[in-house]
């Protein structure tokens, strides 16, 4: 990045994956992949800490006179040093939380010059996307073609029971990605829940290489295309993608979003402005104050004949979301697999003085027909379930994509 005002263009509409939706263990340091929504306003974004941190009420009064009683007490009894940096941090972190919202977080200044490095897809790690299931355990997502994870068996839906003996059922993703993350070339162990058995892995960190989209001509022309997730430049490559397999004969597509827990939204939007006529609604935004903001495609399409299917399951989500309620709504798309997971609001990203950012959820997203995304989630046109039986390997969701296309 040259400026920081590039850094605004660039990241309009970040969208990323907390706790309950995704993190990417994937790099060697302290990043993990969070974001699922964040945007950056066109101004007001630089603040003071001291403006965070101010008298400015009552509760901000009573919280300063709590923590002066603390800090009498600790000096005087408690008999470690004191990082006066670290604690200011934590407390900022235990007031964020405290809003009770889990995707509002701060992040300090070396936190988020990591997420930057990783939002660009410079990754390091074992290469794993992390959610948490119904029962609030860590669940693999998705598994990194080529990583470290998948040379050694990790599979999607495995439950993360354990991570270095420590257990983690029942835990957060980003604390399980604190512990997974570490130096290059080190092991880390992994005890998994996989039906009703428990596997143990060892997996080394390395550079892992992100591969955002994926092909297949497949019988009948009709051309397969798998996003994995919606990184910097994934719309460029979407785009050459669909041009490639259209030059081998494709004339009707499979969008594959399953596992895909989203990533940037402008790039999830002009991957449907390939396909949405220009002018045409894509998205709704609404804030706290009941401000709605439409965004439409800009450009026109590449292609407005093919029939489309889109594969969704649980953990499609945010991007994913996006994208499929775009082509739903406007009838380009038959969308084919499991209700998907609902992520549907914004934050907007406040970068202070120090470095440091706060991300603050402020914006509720709809589809173009304002359809509630948030919490609800897109219902297919055809739910199709997986086998349960873990000897049956059949596709069913892409097979009855195929027969759709037929």
């Amino acid at each position: 990045m040259d400026s920081y005002e590039k850094k605004q263009l660039k990241y309009k509409f970040i969208f990323a994956i907390i706790t309950a939706i995704c993190i990417a263990v994937v790099v060697s340091s302290s990043v993990t992949f969070y974001f699922v929504t964040k945007k950056y306003s066109d101004s007001g974004l630089k603040v003071t800490k001291d403006a965070l941190t101010g008298e400015s009420d009552d509760t901000i009064k009573a919280i300063t006179a709590s923590l002066e009683t603390f800090k009498s007490v600790i000096d005087q009894y408690y008999i470690g040093e004191i990082d006066d940096e670290k604690v200011l941090n934590e407390t900022i972190k235990g007031y964020v939380n405290g809003l009770g919202d889990k995707y509002s977080e701060y992040y300090t200044k070396e936190e988020w010059a990591e997420f930057e490095e990783s939002a660009l897809g410079n990754y390091q790690g074992i290469g794993i996307y992390m959610s948490q299931n119904e029962d609030n355990n860590i669940v693999i997502a998705s598994v990194i073609k080529g990583s470290p994870a998948e040379e050694v068996g990790l599979q999607a839906e495995d439950i993360i029971v354990s991570i270095n003996d420590q257990d983690f059922l029942g835990k957060k993703p980003e604390e399980a990605s604190n512990l997974i993350k570490g130096s290059e070339d080190e092991k880390v162990k992994l005890k998994i829940a996989r039906g009703n058995e428990y596997k143990d892995f060892e997996v080394e960190r390395r550079e892992v290489k992100i591969y955002h989209v994926e092909t297949e001509m497949l019988e009948n022309n009709i051309g397969y295309i798998s996003l994995v997730t919606f990184d910097t430049g994934c719309a460029d490559e979407f785009k050459q993608a669909l041009t490639d397999l259209k030059n081998q004969g494709a004339n009707k597509f499979i969008i594959d979003l399953r596992y895909n827990t989203g990533g940037l939204v402008d790039e999830a939007l002009n991957i449907a402005n390939c396909f949405i006529e220009k002018d045409k609604t894509l998205l709704y935004t609404v804030d706290s104050d009941n401000n709605k903001v439409e965004t439409k495609a800009e450009n026109d399409p590449m292609d407005t004949e093919s029939e489309l299917v889109v594969l969704v399951n649980y953990y499609s989500a945010s991007a994913s979301e996006i994208l499929t309620g775009a082509l739903k709504d406007h009838g380009r798309a038959t969308v084919v697999g499991e209700k998907t997971y609902g992520k549907g609001v914004i934050q907007n990203v406040f970068q202070l003085t120090d470095g440091s950012v706060l991300k603050l959820t402020f914006a509720e997203y709809f589809t173009p027909n304002d359809s509630k995304i948030n919490e609800v989630g897109i219902e297919p046109d055809y739910v199709v379930e997986l086998p349960e039986d873990a000897e049956n390997t059949t596709d069913t969701q892409l097979e009855k994509a195929k027969e759709l296309l037929k």
